[in-house]
């Protein structure tokens, strides 16, 4: 609280403290590579909308890398960019919140690994984490990106050639997103979008799930002893719509990632699809099995899903 005589006062202290400027901390953007690199090189395509790609290297120290230039194009364009007008080719590891909040039109690929946090708050961009061509190792075996990752996103894409960390997609209310395989908690409190994981998953997956679609692939059909199973259906992967977007999903993945075990997954299709497990909120399910049943009676998709919605939660409109 601040006083008359502009003083500040800390009612939990119980004194008086004075503003001082000199103590205002220095976030030191002007130091980061968004501004130093990114925003001096393709400012002149943003603002003119054009396409345009740059090459960079990151280590992670770049902590929400992209968020600033992002933000550049948000403040310009409402509704972003189309799709790929900025693209960023990265190499190196990738610090915490990479990528965050990013707007449609701007696209990171990083070919290396990422750190905590990667994603979060996405807003219609696209990132893909690629492990480097030369390894000894399947990338699907290995970790790639931490936790944490698209927390809170809304829209956009993901796809990410490897192994996730704990608490993958938390929260996400509308982005689409493939990856390998995840840590603990993944899908938790998922509200909207889709996420594919061509994996194994860690325990209490999808607590909390209250819209949105997983499709996980089980193999070895021990998924059921890491789901939490409180608000959700455990499906079959066997109705027309469903194997379409799934099979799409994993053909961007493979496009954007050139990953390997997505390509094995579509060479033999019919042969995994058994082994795919559908993840849907039982209340989600009961709003777009409603939603479909209005569209055919002459509501557009949009007023379909809005009066699904009210119908769901008892709410006459």
């Amino acid at each position: 609280k601040m006083n008359l005589d502009g003083i500040l006062y800390n009612p939990y202290l119980g004194q008086n403290q004075h503003f001082k400027k000199e103590d205002v901390y220095d976030f030191k953007l002007e130091q980061t590579k968004d501004k130093k690199v990114l925003w001096k090189k393709l400012k002149g395509a943003v603002e003119k909308g054009e396409k345009a790609s740059l090459k960079v290297e990151v280590s992670n120290t770049d902590r929400a890398f992209g968020s600033i230039l992002g933000s550049e194009i948000t403040s310009r364009y409402k509704n972003g960019l189309p799709e790929d007008t900025i693209t960023l080719n990265c190499t190196g590891a990738g610090g915490q919140s990479f990528g965050a909040f990013i707007p449609k039109g701007l696209s990171i690929c990083l070919t290396g690994d990422c750190n905590d946090y990667m994603g979060k708050g996405l807003s219609g961009g696209k990132i893909t984490v690629t492990a480097p061509a030369k390894r000894t190792d399947k990338a699907e075996d290995n970790i790639i990106i931490g936790n944490v990752a698209l927390y809170g996103a809304t829209s956009g894409e993901a796809y990410i050639n490897g192994v996730a960390g704990e608490r993958f997609a938390v929260r996400n209310s509308g982005a689409t997103a493939v990856v390998e395989g995840v840590g603990e908690h993944g899908c938790e409190y998922m509200t909207g979008g889709r996420v594919a994981v061509l994996g194994k998953t860690g325990k209490n997956f999808a607590a909390g799930m209250s819209g949105g679609i997983a499709y996980v692939l089980d193999v070895e059909n021990v998924l059921y002893k890491n789901l939490n199973k409180a608000m959700i259906s455990i499906e079959k992967v066997d109705n027309k719509y469903d194997k379409k977007e799934l099979k799409n999903l994993i053909e961007a993945h493979v496009a954007a990632t050139g990953s390997e075990l997505g390509q094995k997954v579509l060479d033999q299709f019919d042969m995994y699809l058994p082994h795919f497990k559908k993840l849907i909120p039982n209340e989600y399910k009961k709003m777009i099995t409603l939603s479909a049943k209005l569209e055919e009676k002459g509501l557009n998709s949009e007023q379909a899903q809005m009066e699904a919605f009210y119908e769901s939660i008892g709410v006459k409109h």
